[in-house]
């Protein structure tokens, strides 16, 4: 029985992120979102049980089961008929192209507004069939919902969508719209400044964080802004920390999420006016459309190679491969498996703490078994080729393979006096000495008590393991 492994991925790009290598050498790449929801949203017209609720500037909106809500109807028209307007003349004017999430339903009740994005060359990327909570939605009905939306996309504007953002997801949805296979990104997620890869169904799937701060959504929420005024504040200060950053050699990614009834808002949208301007004082920006993101990501950081990964390993293949790694003791492995292993553990230092984790939670006894098959620095087993490959290379690393007569009689000399003191073996990482080093410490630790002995030994044999693993292919 499989033991249980943990599905989300904690770790990311890790400590040091790739560099996307952005067009032009830019340092930062700001990218717009316009939300386009007017007209898909919760609606009894639509043949949904309630009125919508939210993101509208009705503070505290409730459904109202079976009936139509006449002033939440009227401030989403309000961003069909005149908000997106506002924001199109914003975009174009500064000849930033945005990509627009397109609710298919909302899309086929407005051809005009559909007409200018194109016109406009900007994206119109899917936001699902329409604009309702998908958390409850059964998967069967989720599946046939995004097919739908996919068609009538197609079937309004001419072209399936490349790029997917539900927003109002379940926990299927990244996996249901992967595996419908025809997109080129999906940006249901919030936990990166970068684009990266999951795999998905068997296939790579690249995935474009969106925001859920850096979006015009906190007028219609709390905490959130009032003004304008806030909303760049925000803007300006989450861009020059990620310039910053990107001169410092982590250049990264914005996305500033807008929508039609909220920015398209005269007093809320001179907060992005703002912002545009502040931007565009530099010259290493690059203000892309998702899809030229995903385009670029997928030429220049294409789908890191599919090895296998030790948290979706048997236990046998986990136990064959890392069994070695903690020396002659393949029980550390076999109980490091039994641990809740998931994509953090997928790397050198996620399954190192996964193989230090079972060797620590061991009983003394045990772990003296570790520390006592190790075997004696350039000693008998070295002398007659005995060792395990780790081992070998390891003191051959540190010139322990070719002693003079006087090194090799002292070493043996303090083998045989440091075992008979403390019952076990000297151990250290030899790869972070040389021979001098390790004669020093080898001299120094000797006349420890057995107890500090115990405790510096089970340490390098952990460091050991971790050097062991940074090797492995």
């Amino acid at each position: 029985m499989q033991p249980p492994r943990y599905p989300r991925d904690m770790t990311g790009h890790g400590p040091t992120p790739p560099d996307p290598a952005w067009p032009g050498g830019a340092r930062v790449a700001v990218q717009f979102v316009i939300n386009y929801e007017e007209g898909g949203e919760n609606n009894i017209l639509h043949g949904d049980p309630a009125s919508e609720a939210f993101l509208s500037d009705i503070a505290g909106a409730q459904p109202w089961p079976g009936q139509r809500h006449w002033n939440m109807e009227s401030i989403y028209e309000y961003g069909a008929r005149a908000g997106f307007w506002r924001l199109h003349r914003l975009f174009t004017d500064a000849d930033i192209p945005v990509t627009v999430y397109g609710v298919a339903t909302a899309l086929a009740r407005s051809p005009l507004q559909v007409e200018a994005m194109q016109t406009a060359d900007w994206e119109i990327a899917s936001h699902g069939l329409k604009w309702v909570e998908h958390r409850d939605m059964p998967e069967a009905e989720e599946r046939a919902a995004i097919a739908e939306a996919i068609r009538l996309h197609a079937e309004v504007t001419g072209s399936r969508p490349r790029g997917w953002y539900t927003g109002r997801c379940s926990t299927n949805t990244l996996r249901l719209v992967a595996e419908e296979g025809g997109f080129d990104y999906v940006s249901d997620a919030y936990d990166d400044d970068l684009p990266y890869w999951r795999v998905i169904g068997g296939r790579d799937q690249l995935v474009i964080p969106y925001t859920l701060e850096a979006n015009d959504m906190r007028f219609a929420t709390a905490p959130g802004y009032v003004t304008g005024a806030q909303f760049f504040t925000y803007l300006r200060d989450a861009f020059d920390v990620l310039r910053a950053e990107g001169h410092a050699g982590r250049p990264a990614m914005m996305t500033v999420g807008l929508h039609c009834r909220l920015a398209g808002r005269p007093g809320k949208l001179s907060g992005v006016q703002r912002f545009i301007e502040h931007i565009r004082q530099f010259d290493d920006v690059w203000c892309p459309r998702r899809i030229d993101i995903a385009r670029h990501w997928i030429r220049h950081h294409p789908p890191p190679s599919r090895a296998e990964r030790p948290s979706t390993m048997d236990r046998d293949t986990f136990v064959a491969r890392f069994g070695g790694v903690f020396e002659h003791s393949p029980w550390v492995a076999e109980r490091a498996f039994e641990l809740e292993l998931g994509p953090a553990h997928d790397n050198a230092a996620g399954l190192h703490n996964a193989l230090a984790r079972a060797f620590r939670a061991a009983t003394r006894d045990e772990r003296g078994s570790v520390l006592r098959a190790h075997p004696d620095l350039a000693g008998k087993l070295a002398s007659a080729r005995r060792l395990t490959a780790d081992s070998t290379s390891e003191q051959a690393s540190a010139g322990l393979d070719a002693l003079t007569d006087a090194e090799s009689a002292r070493f043996t000399e303090l083998n045989t006096a440091y075992t008979a003191r403390h019952g076990f073996p000297f151990i250290i990482a030899v790869r972070d000495h040389d021979k001098a080093g390790i004669l020093a410490a080898f001299e120094r630790r000797l006349a420890n008590d057995t107890e500090t002995e115990f405790a510096e030994a089970c340490t390098q044999v952990e460091r050991i393991a971790r050097l062991r693993l940074e090797e492995m292919p």
